[in-house]
């Protein structure tokens, strides 16, 4: 059989064809469990050598000048001149539109079932892409990418890469890694882990949340609406949240669904107690609004179980291209400061633009996202604001995730103005392997700052990989920004070399 051409329009428009950056996978795909090789007390971590060791923290920033991107000496301190090397080449590489399309195409294509194909693609993007954006195929990989950013003044921040489970077997093999993450943490360099991050996906399938969800909608829309299964939690909807998924009563729970769900919440009850053991916090990441108020309602009631004295234990995370999200979070925030618990948030942007407002479309709605990117920036940035008061209130923490620069100013500014800069309960945080000038800005400027990592094997963290290149594409801006950084810099090592 003659093999298919792939016209450049197609190529061109893969991006809308293929999951998009952040998405989750099909619920019908369920991402294996990772393969744990690895054993943090097995290997001596040896650290290469580096321009220089040790950060210089500016504790005193000038108003203006919170963050510097000037002084690119000051800015890579500690990043060997071979990672700079490394890290331009493959930032360049991501900012490719053919090359992204094809990469897209081509992972997505029964060429990756040839045996001899696979194994070629997979070498190029582990020694590429996966080098870069991932933390290591086993602990023992993350043991020694943790130690360097800890030598670097960051945290890390520990992702299981796993996503979407199919049924309690595959649910139960996410649950005991998480726990094995977890307890992992011993293991590193003192106050080197941030969080431990957990998908609710993993450890309750997608079919399921999105039963639990429709019949939250539904209660929410007549309270009289009665949930036996349901446990006490922080309110799940504002008025403006979108309730176009459920546009009739939903039937019950079968006695085999409330099971299910008893049984995720045990999982879910395990990782919680291991957290509170070993004294690091579970991030619980966000999905599509399908599923996302199942998600929040089992993060909302294991944080009011679960919490520390001095502050919160779990982290829901907030998505601000969402209309409704500062109300939502602010009435949760409020429910929870009123029952005593300590209630922590990730504040993001979001990753399903597209599936949301396709959805909305098909549905007859308006997008629950916001009409414009400015919207979306202003809603991340009030957000932000509401939480760094609360905080110096006395109430709360918070994450700010983030790749844009003047968010970060602006969220640098305004701790400073309320003198947190210094407290533990507002960290900074991006991807491995992307906005590092924001990320080291932020930490010459003394802000705790933390890296997104994402760990597993090539072949089973390819769909993730995928997104970063795809996304680094979308994010020009900040992409550039670095490579032109990182480029100032080397030219200015080069300069010293040969002098």
């Amino acid at each position: 059989m003659a093999n298919k051409v792939v016209c450049p329009k197609l190529l061109k428009n893969l991006g809308f064809h293929v999951r998009r950056l952040n998405s989750a996978p099909s619920p019908l795909s369920a991402v294996p469990p990772l393969s744990f090789t690895g054993d943090f007390n097995a290997t001596t971590v040896t650290t290469p050598n580096l321009v220089d060791t040790v950060p210089h923290i500016n504790t005193v920033p000038e108003k203006n000048n919170i963050i510097n991107f000037d002084d690119v000496k000051e800015l890579f301190y500690g990043v060997p001149t071979s990672k700079l090397i490394r890290s331009s080449l493959t930032l360049q590489m991501a900012a490719i539109d053919p090359m992204v399309d094809m990469g897209m195409w081509v992972m997505n294509s029964k060429l990756m079932e040839m045996p001899i194909f696979r194994e070629v693609m997979l070498g190029f993007v582990k020694n590429t892409f996966y080098e870069h954006f991932c933390a290591g195929k086993d602990l023992t990989e993350v043991r020694r990418t943790v130690s360097k950013l800890s030598d670097g003044g960051l945290k890390a921040m520990l992702d299981y890469g796993v996503e979407h489970a199919t049924n309690n077997e595959s649910c139960e093999q996410s649950m005991k890694a998480f726990i094995q993450t977890i307890e992992s943490t011993k293991s590193l360099p003192q106050s080197s882990t941030s969080f431990v991050v957990v998908k609710i996906t993993a450890i309750c399938t997608p079919r399921l949340l999105k039963r639990m969800s429709d019949l939250l909608r539904w209660e929410h829309k007549d309270p009289s609406f009665n949930l036996p299964w349901k446990q006490r939690t922080l309110p799940l909807f504002a008025e403006s949240s979108p309730l176009y998924h459920t546009w009739k009563k939903p039937e019950p729970l079968t006695v085999e669904e409330e099971r299910d769900l008893q049984l995720a919440h045990e999982r879910l009850t395990k990782i919680c107690e291991k957290c509170l053991e070993h004294d690091v916090p579970l991030l619980i990441d966000a999905e599509d609004t399908t599923i996302q108020p199942g998600i929040d309602y089992m993060a909302y009631s294991a944080a009011i179980k679960y919490h520390k004295d001095d502050g919160p234990l779990i982290f829901g995370t907030i998505q601000a291209y969402l209309k409704d999200a500062k109300e939502r979070m602010a009435i949760a925030k409020k429910a929870a400061e009123k029952m005593g618990v300590p209630m922590g948030f990730k504040l993001v942007r979001g990753a399903y633009m597209c599936s949301e407002r396709e959805l909305a479309s098909r549905l007859g709605f308006q997008s629950p996202i916001h009409d414009s990117i400015e919207q979306t920036h202003a809603c991340f940035n009030s957000c932000a604001e509401f939480m760094i008061e609360e905080i110096a209130n006395g109430s709360g923490a918070v994450v700010l995730a983030t790749h844009n620069i003047e968010s970060g100013k602006l969220a640098a500014t305004k701790a400073i103005d309320m003198g947190i800069k210094d407290s533990e309960k507002l960290q900074f945080a991006q991807l491995y392997g992307m906005a590092e000038g924001l990320t080291f800005g932020l930490r010459n400027a003394g802000f705790q700052v933390s890296k997104y990592l994402p760990f597993g094997p090539v072949d089973q963290i390819m769909h993730y990989l995928m997104r970063r290149a795809e996304e680094n594409r979308g994010m020009l801006s900040t992409s550039a920004f670095d490579r032109q950084l990182m480029r100032k810099e080397l030219g200015r090592r080069l300069k010293v070399a040969t002098s």
